[in-house]
């Protein structure tokens, strides 16, 4: 780390974790800002919420306890304020919860939304005229709570001050987005090289430059937003309404690859930028990459990248 660059400018950015918020979502977000505070020291305040000021447990059952208490002093401060959401968050949008929104909606804060956090800030009315982006389990219950908002197929949606991403790599967008509108350029530049080196956002990314079809775009577009929970052959092609002998086509004519195998290796590479970037243990890894067996994740895992999980460089902090 010897590319440290004088401290030029503070932003803050705080995470309001709700019940069983994607910690791999946060995670992504959070690997960002530490990397930045690292290539330039200060640059970024980091601040986590609760609704109560209690610990949240994540949806990897891992209680995080907020760092900051919720007062009017210190979300005034924020330059960005994120909702962190979940498969399993609860869709309940409490009078407390809502005047809190609003109240930020109001100051010269953007605001963000990762998994189903957008659900939240459309029933709050604070998505009304914008694009956003939110899981694919959520979008119709989105789009029947806000229907003056379009909720668009995308895992990752900006629109003027509002961020929102469906999944772990819209939540790295995110926060790479905000940083560049944030601090210096170059600040930003090193920390995406950093963090995107060999990773699947830069793959993904080159394989979309291919001029892939829009059907396929589409496919990628649901297995990138469901790593934890993996979808069947049988569902995917029931939401993008084609036959599994049709997306089988697609993937082998445009990409030579099998969905099944492109599926497995987009789980595997989030696998392995969670072990380089975070703390957590291999079983907590795999569980998060959708794998329910630690030695079937670490077979996987060892065929593809040729060493164990365990023997995995972590990126110390």
């Amino acid at each position: 780390m010897n590319q440290m660059i004088e401290p030029q400018k503070t932003s803050s950015v705080g995470f309001l974790l709700l019940d069983n918020f994607s910690l791999t979502c946060f995670t992504q977000c959070l690997d960002v800002a530490v990397t930045a505070n690292l290539i330039q020291p200060g640059s970024i305040k980091i601040h986590t919420f609760s609704r109560n000021d209690s610990e949240v447990i994540s949806d990897l059952a891992i209680p995080i306890r907020p760092d900051t208490p919720l007062t009017d002093i210190r979300v005034a401060a924020l330059d960005l304020m994120i909702v962190c959401g979940g498969l399993r968050t609860p869709r309940v949008l409490p009078d407390g919860l809502v005047t809190l929104l609003t109240k930020l909606a109001n100051m010269p804060i953007a605001l963000g939304g990762l998994w189903n956090g957008a659900w939240f800030l459309g029933k709050a009315g604070l998505l009304d005229g914008y694009r956003c982006a939110i899981h694919a389990e959520q979008r119709m219950a989105l789009s029947e709570c806000a229907p003056k908002t379009t909720v668009t197929l995308d895992t990752v949606v900006f629109d003027r001050d509002r961020f929102t991403a469906s999944n772990p790599a819209g939540a790295f967008q995110i926060m790479m987005k905000w940083l560049y509108a944030a601090l210096d350029q170059k600040v930003a530049d090193v920390v995406f090289d950093l963090l995107d080196h060999e990773s699947r956002f830069r793959t993904s990314a080159k394989m979309l430059d291919r001029k892939v079809s829009a059907s396929l775009r589409e496919v990628i577009a649901l297995m990138e937003c469901n790593l934890e929970e993996p979808l069947g052959l049988d569902l995917l092609a029931q939401c993008v309404q084609l036959s599994k002998r049709q997306i089988q086509r697609l993937f082998r004519k445009q990409i030579n690859m099998s969905p099944q195998r492109y599926y497995l290796e987009l789980r595997l590479t989030e696998a392995r930028r969670l072990l380089q970037n975070s703390r957590l243990t291999v079983t907590d890894v795999a569980i998060a990459c959708g794998f329910v067996s630690t030695p079937h994740f670490s077979k996987c895992y060892s065929t593809l990248f040729g060493c164990p999980p365990s023997k995995e460089s972590r990126y110390e902090i």
